[in-house]
C-alpha cells in the first residue's frame, strides 16, 4: 500500500510542474481534486483535436485562437449577448453548408452556379421576425415545388440521353408481337397465362422477377437470390408499374413488363438504375 501510495504523489508532483509557457494556460495544482480536472483534460485532447478538425473544420494553424475560445467559454461568465452572437456565428456556417448542398441538388457538378447563403439568411430572418405570411409548412411546399422543376431541368442535361434511349425503346418494343400497351404507357407481354385469382388491394402476392435495363443489364433478381419477393397490396412499396401490372395479372402468370420512367423511377439516382430509365421485368406470380 505505501509503494502505491508513494507512486500517485510522484504523479501529483510531476502533474503540478506540467505547465505551459503561456501564462493563461498554466495549470494550478493544489490538491489532488486539481490534479484529477488536470489528468481529465489531458485525456480528453486528443478527442477535441478531431473535433477541432474533422467536425468543427478548424485549421491547426489556428489552434491558439481555439484555444482562446475554449478558455474564454470555460472560466469567463457568460454574456448572453456575445453568447447568442456565437450562436448565431455557428448557425450562419451551417447556412453555408446548406447553401452548397442545395446548389448540388439545383445544379449537378456545374460548379460556375450557387445558391446564395445571402438569401437563406433573408428567409431565416423574414420567418424569425414573422415578416413573412406563410408558415413554415407551406414555405417548404413552396421550395419542394420550386425545388423539383430546377432538379429535372439540370437532371436532364445530365441524362437527357438516357429518357431519348428509353421512348425509343419503348416505340419500337410496342411494335413487336405479343406486346400490349395500357392508358398508361406501360407494355407488357404475357409468357405464362396464369389460371389464378386475380390480385385484390388487400392480396399478399409471392412473386419471382428479374429487373433489367434497356441495354440487358440485369440489376435485380430474385430468382438468383432463390428467395421470392413477397408484396402487400395495402402497402405495395413497389413503383407505379409494378402495381398496375400486378392487378392485371392472376395467380401463376408471368409476364414480361416494360416500364416507363414515369412509372418507375423517374428522375431519382438508384445506383445502377440512372434518372429517366425504362425498366424491363419479368414477373412471375406464384400461387
Amino acid at each position: 500500500m505505501k509503494k502505491i501510495m508513494m507512486m500517485a504523489a510522484a504523479v501529483a508532483t510531476t502533474a503540478m510542474t506540467m505547465v505551459s509557457c503561456d501564462g493563461n494556460n498554466a495549470a494550478n495544482l493544489k490538491d489532488s481534486t486539481d490534479t484529477l480536472a488536470y489528468d481529465f483534460g489531458v485525456a480528453q485532447s486528443a478527442g477535441l483535436k478531431q473535433v477541432m478538425t474533422l467536425q468543427l473544420g478548424v485549421d491547426s494553424a489556428y489552434l491558439d485562437d481555439f484555444l482562446k475560445g475554449v478558455r474564454e467559454g470555460a472560466v469567463n461568465e457568460v454574456d448572453p449577448k456575445k453568447d447568442a452572437y456565437l450562436k448565431g456565428l455557428e448557425i450562419g456556417q451551417q447556412v453555408q453548408q446548406m447553401a452548397k448542398a442545395i446548389g448540388q441538388q439545383v445544379y449537378g457538378e456545374d460548379t460556375t452556379k450557387t445558391i446564395n447563403a445571402k438569401n437563406i439568411v433573408a428567409g431565416l430572418v423574414a420567418g424569425l421576425k414573422n415578416q413573412d405570411a406563410r408558415s413554415a409548412e407551406q414555405a417548404y411546399n413552396d421550395f419542394q415545388t420550386r425545388m423539383a422543376p430546377l432538379q429535372e431541368e439540370q437532371l436532364l442535361k445530365d441524362f437527357g440521353d438516357n429518357k431519348k434511349a428509353g421512348e425509343k425503346y419503348l416505340a419500337d418494343n410496342k411494335k413487336k408481337d405479343g406486346v400490349k400497351v395500357t392508358k398508361s404507357g406501360l407494355q407488357y407481354k404475357v409468357l405464362v397465362e396464369g389460371d389464378g385469382a386475380l390480385p385484390t388491394d388487400t392480396s399478399t402476392l409471392r412473386v419471382n422477377y428479374e429487373g433489367k435495363l434497356i441495354d440487358g443489364t440485369v440489376f435485380d433478381s430474385s430468382y438468383e437470390r432463390n428467395m421470392p419477393f413477397t408484396i402487400d397490396m395495402r402497402m405495395p412499396g413497389v413503383i407505379k408499374g409494378w402495381v398496375e401490372a400486378l392487378k392485371m395479372m392472376p395467380a401463376g402468370s408471368k409476364w414480361e413488363v416494360t416500364i416507363p420512367q414515369d412509372l418507375a423511377y423517374g428522375a431519382q439516382n438508384q445506383g445502377p438504375i440512372k434518372p429517366f430509365s425504362t425498366l424491363i421485368f419479368t414477373i412471375e406470380v406464384l400461387k
